[in-house]
């Protein structure tokens, strides 16, 4: 199944007798709330999705991470709420390379919707193709699709520290962060040990669209990627790691997420941390 979808393809596609659903996940640490720039503009159809309270659990400890899984009924009705219904295909994009986007995608995929692609290029690859724009709110007709997880590898936090002594745990952070030298959100710096540095913006080029699949397999080959070997990846809370699992898939290989990520890992009492590194 392909993990990406052209700009012309989905203009296509919207344009055929079974559209996709479209969802807008625009959202970032700086601005979280990423409805107001959805209302200016979006792609013709698009539903937006709030990251915060759709793609996450709302009640939740700090030592669950800041984006734990929502529960199978919450997505359930996130995802009817959206206008999914059984056996439709769904298009998710952002206005950040996907690194947003790929949350929706991931957990999507992981509740059993077969066929989901992220926007190459998001946003600005539609804006580039000279595609039409739609401003206000889109209310689509209640789905029915149910929320089945199960589908993709999870790793809880145990699953985590062994991993490295097994295979490759993925740090999808800014370098600087996994090397422990800035923490913007979280109450202690540095990485799982064991843990490799590739920060989700290695996985595009200047466009915001991924690198090509022999490309990225070659960037986590040299990673310590291989045949065999089991890969997840982790990241500050979950989000941008399911970029990292969507680069692998594009590259061929599959890898678990580890949704607590650094936020869970940095508010348990008692995980070894190590600083410093690539």
């Amino acid at each position: 199944m392909d993990v990406t979808i052209t700009a012309d393809a989905l203009a296509d596609a919207l344009a055929g007798p079974t559209p996709p659903v479209l969802l807008d996940v625009r959202w970032s640490l700086a601005e979280p709330d990423g409805r107001p720039a959805y209302r200016t503009g979006h792609v013709p159809g698009a539903v937006f999705v709030d990251l915060e309270t759709e793609l996450a659990r709302r009640d939740h400890e700090p030592s669950d991470g800041r984006h734990p899984l929502p529960e199978e009924a919450a997505f359930t009705a996130a995802m009817r709420r959206w206008g999914i219904r059984a056996g439709d295909a769904v298009v998710a994009y952002d206005d950040l390379g996907n690194q947003s986007a790929a949350r929706a995608w991931w957990l999507l995929r992981h509740a059993g919707v077969a066929d989901v692609r992220l926007l190459d290029g998001g946003l600005g690859a539609w804006r580039s193709a000279g595609l039409p724009l739609e401003a206000g709110e889109v209310q689509p007709t209640l789905g029915d699709a149910t929320a089945r997880y199960g589908h993709l590898p999870v790793l809880d936090i145990d699953g985590a520290e062994r991993m490295p002594r097994s295979g490759v745990l993925l740090d999808a952070r800014a370098a600087a962060r996994y090397r422990g030298e800035v923490e913007p959100v979280d109450p202690v710096a540095g990485h799982i040990p064991g843990a490799a540095s590739a920060p989700t913006a290695g996985n595009l080029d200047a466009d915001d669209r991924f690198l090509p699949a022999d490309v990225l397999r070659n960037r986590y080959a040299a990673l310590g990627v291989a045949d065999g070997r089991p890969v997840a990846a982790y990241c500050g809370s979950g989000v941008t790691a399911a970029h990292a699992v969507a680069a692998l898939a594009i590259a061929g290989v599959d890898a678990a997420l580890y949704p607590g990520s650094w936020s869970q890992w940095a508010n348990t009492p008692g995980r070894p941390i190590e600083t410093g590194g690539a």
